[in-house]
């Protein structure tokens, strides 16, 4: 390799340890900024130019549309009092630990499905915290089943997390095929979850009499005629928007997000209280990754002449999510899809599509392996550390790993086996 190259690469190495770490010592840097000086010294160090780094071939204008629309949507459900509606009902329907635990792993599910599941991990986990605390239950079984379900669940559609969203924009795949490819692994996936979860937490699946209840606010959600009205525009517009999703090809994803979100700001809320809804430093944090991987995949990546690795190129389901499962748990699932692009390209034209639909299941569920496996665990966790809730590395690890697994062993024989 040219000295430009091995440039790249200390560079690379440097920067994705930093983000692995989720901090650089002595500093109070995080994942974001690391990620944003990290492009700033690429650019500065001359491997990739201005133009080169703020051109849609580096960074996915589209995907970062598409992520910010959803926010938006996201955003005025919270502000609404959406989800905090939906606990409140499910309250009322709760008679046991375990039923709770199976209504949070389908309701965690089918939200992550559509709405993005880190962010939809941010609205329900205080909310999560709350109902087990008044019905007198051990949060830790729920919140497992709470991160676990939303990265699975989150792998049968384009919308579910951002690695899939970067997909669904390479791929062209269309919203509904690639959601009746991927649907079925995720149902079972939950089932194996709830069945998990339920015979390694049986002893504390059941009401705990030590635990002081918590006494039930005079209104579980927002009342007035304001929020209902805005609660029931920002409900009609995303099922129009997840309607549109699935009627229309997939290179309108970007614009129907951002059409949402439109609709939703002409309103008499206050546009600040919708922008504060938003994760402007996840966004921030994609954008300095399109760069640094762009420059790396230019320097690096390029020389490794991919078309020639018969060996990966020739397996497009289980090898490839073997090598994707190892990568996301290492660089994280986002960079790892950005990585592996090259050799899903280079890959036949007959077998490209499974493999986009390989590593959109295999970097989703590689996720719950360890609680650094995915933004969504990390989420809960801090989460439920702020509200004096422990959940420890080796006691997700516990559930992570023998679920990742089942569930992958699931997803590849399905993708191998199962003809569309």
């Amino acid at each position: 390799m040219s000295p430009l190259s091995w440039l790249a690469l200390v560079l690379f190495a440097l920067i994705y340890t930093a983000l692995a770490i989720g901090r650089v010592p002595g500093l109070r840097i995080d994942r974001a900024g690391i990620a944003l000086v990290g492009a700033t010294v690429m650019l500065v160090c001359g491997l990739v130019s201005f133009e080169q780094a703020f051109s849609p071939q580096c960074i996915n204008y589209e995907a970062l549309v598409l992520l910010f629309g959803m926010m938006v949507l996201v955003g005025v459900l919270r502000l609404s009092g959406f989800f905090e509606q939906i606990v409140a009902w499910t309250q009322t329907l709760i008679a046991s630990p375990r039923m709770l635990l199976a209504w949070t792993i389908g309701l965690s599910g089918v939200l992550s499905a559509f709405l993005v599941n880190d962010i939809v991990c941010i609205a329900l986990t205080p909310l999560l915290l709350r109902l087990t605390r008044r019905l007198g239950y051990d949060p830790l079984p729920h919140l497992l089943g709470l991160a676990t379900a939303a990265n699975i669940v989150s792998s049968a559609t384009i919308t579910g997390n951002p690695q899939n969203i970067i997909i669904g924009i390479h791929s062209r795949i269309a919203y509904a095929r690639f959601t009746s490819r991927l649907l079925p692994v995720a149902l079972v996936g939950m089932l194996i979850a709830y069945v998990l979860l339920s015979l390694l937490y049986r002893h504390r699946l059941v009401p705990q009499p030590a635990r002081q209840r918590e006494a039930e606010p005079a209104s579980s959600a927002p009342q007035s005629a304001a929020h209902t009205g805005l609660r029931n525009k920002a409900m009609l517009v995303g099922l129009a928007t997840v309607g549109l999703f699935f009627l229309l090809p997939s290179q309108h994803l970007a614009l129907i997000a951002l059409a949402a979100a439109s609709v939703l700001l002409l309103g008499r809320v206050q546009p600040a209280k919708i922008y504060r809804q938003v994760d402007w430093t996840l966004l921030l944090m994609f954008a300095g990754l399109f760069i640094v991987v762009y420059t790396f995949r230019l320097h690096v990546v390029e020389t490794w002449d991919i078309p020639r690795w018969s060996w990966l190129l020739a397996r497009p389901v289980d090898l490839l999510s073997l090598v994707s499962v190892g990568l996301s748990n290492l660089v994280s699932n986002v960079p790892a899809v950005l990585l592996l692009q090259p050799v899903v390209e280079a890959m036949p034209a007959g077998s490209q599509e499974t493999a986009w639909l390989a590593l959109a299941m295999s970097s989703t569920l590689a996720g719950n392996l360890t609680v650094l496996g995915s933004v969504a665990n990390l989420i809960v966790v801090e989460a439920a550390r702020r509200e004096g809730e422990e959940v420890t590395f080796l006691e997700y690890a516990r559930v992570g790993v023998p679920l990742t697994v089942l569930t992958l062993l699931v997803g590849v024989a399905w993708l191998m086996w199962v003809p569309y």
